[in-house]
């Protein structure tokens, strides 16, 4: 495939794939803006290798993996000191915004979990990828990905959560 023909494939791939790109990042960062500049940091790497990918079909899975990888370095490197941070006191009684109220908990749960263990059940669970494909994009055994499924979900049940990742309500929800 020439150069030229390489370009047109990722910019299309690009355009097509960027939106789900960012839910996929936005989960692994918890954050948007962090998950837009790890989409384009993961796909300028990417572009700089497009060349030794054997197909198009194998971008997909290739930014995924860059993806992961990417997320873990900067949380290595991020500062772990204090963040100021604005806490609002809890409102008594019943909200009525309570598919809002599950999300934010379903967040900060898994903001708790390991990044790998965080990045498996993403991928198991709002990407609904198989165990096989996680395996390749985490770089590890299939029997990996099953325990860091069977860890995270256990750490997710101590806080009431496990309902809300697996829901089918839950994979169509979109974020905004």
């Amino acid at each position: 495939m020439t150069d030229k023909a390489r370009d047109q494939e990722f910019a299309e791939f690009v355009d097509g794939r960027f939106t789900a790109l960012q839910r996929f990042g936005y989960l692994l960062t918890g954050e948007w803006h962090l998950a837009e500049d790890l989409v384009q940091t993961s796909l300028t790497k990417v572009w700089f290798h497009r060349n030794s990918l054997r197909s198009g079909n194998a971008l997909e899975s290739y930014t995924r993996t860059v993806m992961v990888n990417t997320s873990t370095q900067w949380w290595r490197r991020k500062w772990k000191g204090e963040t100021p941070t604005e806490i609002l006191p809890e409102p008594a009684g019943e909200s009525e915004y309570g598919v809002v109220d599950d999300r934010d908990l379903l967040l900060r749960a898994l903001a708790t979990l390991p990044r790998r263990t965080r990045a498996t059940l993403v991928l198991r669970y709002f990407e609904d990828l198989p165990e096989a494909e996680i395996a390749i994009i985490m770089g590890c055994s299939i029997g990996t990905v099953k325990s860091n499924v069977s860890r995270g979900l256990a750490r997710l049940r101590e806080h009431h959560l496990v309902e809300a990742i697996s829901s089918p309500e839950r994979k169509g929800a979109d974020h905004e």
